[in-house]
């Protein structure tokens, strides 16, 4: 009974995930990656120095009124300080152990400060702004006036900020995004790539895809190749974002509820089903051009020189300036924008008409890349020896 198109798809396809996922490779791949992420992430949370300075104060009775425009002030000098009320014996001898950093004795505004060694610079500048806060006050005060309402007007007092290029302030955990997602598409791609490419070159070698080619057409066999890797490829990619999420969330190394993560992981995905059917296609033709793994390098070579351009710039240049012209451009153009638009979609600077415009030329272009690797696989999949050129391969076909 003859089998349908589809039916021997999907049989070798299933044949190459059961292949790949229960490889050697596969397994320490996916495990060496999750001990990478998990183990940076530990690393991060427990060496990376604190983002916010600790500091320990005691006052006594007589400034206790400005235990809190200390800490007010420290806050916002990005300095945690906790102040505590304490008498002048005590306030020395937790400095001199170590307790506290710092002891703020009376009276007001003349204050003393005393240290164990010397006064921390962050630290000085808060206790000088209070006290010279302080100090202005009292002047206010013996000249009639009120200071509260004065401190108000000052506090409201700001400079009018205009940007001339108009550029917005990044969200750190935008940026962090777009790095990882692009670093994620280019290890699924090329990882995945790399398979099929090794797969065809392994089953010439071997003339298994002689038998194979008795049972169905040969577009059917590199068809059932690539599907099959594509399932591959999205359960490798699901295994690092779901290692690289659990990690942040786990060591609270990125707050993960201001993100549309589930947004962006869905757009990695799509993206990585348009990039990996264009470049598998691409590489599983070229790889039928060699009979020797060892030739391999040679002819996929080229392609993979196409993907480090866009990777390059995808994360050296678009998560910090999402914006430029050559960013832009590059989101547009097939075989580059898998690795761009991603990066512009976790930053929040392309639209959707963008977006929809750029999976649109991907698109259009894959039944030409179909119809051209197929020739290509057609014309040189059964002829093994010496090398087969693209010319010989097309020719063969016709």
């Amino acid at each position: 009974m003859k089998q349908s198109a589809w039916s021997m798809i999907a049989l070798v396809a299933s044949r190459e995930i059961r292949t790949r996922i229960y490889s050697k490779v596969f397994v320490l791949t996916s495990g060496l990656f999750i001990v990478a992420i998990v183990g940076g992430g530990a690393f991060f949370h427990f060496f990376a120095p604190d983002g916010q300075n600790e500091q320990t104060v005691g006052v006594t009775s007589e400034v206790t009124p400005l235990a809190l425009t200390i800490e007010a002030v420290g806050d916002g000098l990005g300095t945690d300080i906790t102040v505590s009320e304490v008498d002048r014996e005590q306030g020395e001898k937790q400095v001199s152990d170590g307790d506290l950093d710092a002891l703020v004795d009376g009276p007001l505004p003349n204050v003393e400060v005393v240290v164990e060694d010397e006064l921390d610079g962050t630290l000085r500048t808060v206790i000088t702004t209070v006290v010279q806060q302080e100090a202005l006050g009292e002047q206010i005060s013996d000249l009639g006036g009120d200071p509260a309402a004065v401190a108000q007007q000052v506090a409201g007092a700001e400079p009018q900020v205009t940007s001339l290029d108009g550029g917005e302030e990044r969200d750190p955990a935008q940026i962090i995004a777009g790095f990882v997602s692009g670093i994620l598409i280019f290890i699924a791609l090329m990882g995945g790539g790399q398979r099929v490419a090794q797969g065809v070159v392994e089953e010439k070698a071997s003339r298994v895809v002689e038998l194979l080619l008795a049972t169905m057409r040969p577009w059917q066999l590199m068809a059932g190749k690539v599907l099959g890797n594509i399932v591959v490829g999205v359960l490798e990619v699901g295994i690092i974002a779901a290692a690289a999420v659990g990690t942040a969330w786990g060591f609270e190394l990125l707050d993960t509820s201001s993100l549309a993560v589930g947004t962006v992981a869905l757009w990695v995905l799509v993206w990585f089903l348009v990039g990996f059917v264009m470049y598998a296609l691409v590489l599983a033709s070229l790889a039928a051009l060699v009979s020797r793994q060892e030739d391999v390098g040679s002819v996929i070579s080229p392609v993979i020189g196409i993907m480090m351009v866009p990777y390059i710039i995808g994360v050296s240049i678009a998560p910090w300036d999402p914006e430029s012209t050559l960013v832009e451009t590059l989101s547009y153009i097939p075989f580059c924008s898998p690795f761009i638009m991603p990066i512009r979609i976790a930053l929040g600077t392309a639209t959707m008409p963008e977006v929809l415009l750029s999976i649109g030329l991907s698109v259009v272009l894959i039944p030409l890349l179909i119809w051209l690797a197929g020739r290509i696989y057609s014309g040189a999949i059964l002829r093994t020896g010496a090398r087969v050129s693209l010319r010989q391969a097309l020719k063969a076909d016709t």
